[in-house]
């Protein structure tokens, strides 16, 4: 028996080892675009955490459901609901490192792929999550998932060398208008020949 629980406890610290080692390769802009099922600018309006699953399959997902407020890619529909794994359930809590972590009445832009078959249904997990923010000026700018501005989509997912040519921080309309100039580009939207 002694040794059933020691294998037990060396499988799961393994795997806690595991999950805390999570890296992930920032994708290039192109990457996010081409990668995403779906890519919409949306609000949070409910979040929800359960357990599912039975015996070593069970786990804790979160349910994190949008107002769409634009389709940029895909048609989401008026309401889309990505299921990430992770969250709370009373006083059980799972993590998943580098997972992004959403609030009610956050404004964002996301690129989702592979939604209810992915531990994190977003395109280079939190590298596909872009928020939407008020800037001083009272204009709606987009920022990555560690707040910053974004300011140069070329630069998305590769080392920066230096300043960004570009000054000034994108707007959700320049940022939604770069993401439909590229989806129209793409191979399969040109027409037969």
């Amino acid at each position: 028996m002694k040794i059933k629980q020691f294998v037990l406890l060396t499988a799961l610290l393994g795997a806690a080892a595991t999950t805390r080692a999570t890296t992930v390769i920032p994708p290039t802009f192109d990457q996010l675009v081409d990668q995403a099922e779906f890519i919409f600018q949306g609000t949070v309006t409910d979040i929800k955490s359960q357990w599912i699953g039975e015996g070593a399959e069970r786990s804790i997902v979160t349910y994190v459901t949008f107002k769409v407020e634009e389709s940029v890619k895909g048609n989401a529909g008026q309401s889309y609901t990505i299921r990430m794994l992770g969250g709370t359930v009373g006083e059980d809590t799972i993590e998943v490192s580098d997972a992004p972590r959403f609030q009610a009445g956050d404004r964002e832009i996301v690129f989702v792929e592979h939604n209810g078959s992915q531990f994190v249904p977003l395109v280079g997990i939190m590298h596909g999550r872009f928020h939407v923010r008020r800037n001083q000026a009272g204009r709606d700018i987009v920022t990555d998932n560690n707040d910053e501005p974004v300011r140069d989509l070329t630069r998305l997912g590769r080392e920066s060398s230096g300043p960004s040519p570009r000054v000034t921080d994108l707007t959700s309309d320049d940022f939604k208008a770069a993401v439909k100039e590229k989806v129209q580009a793409a191979p399969s939207n040109r027409p037969a020949q």
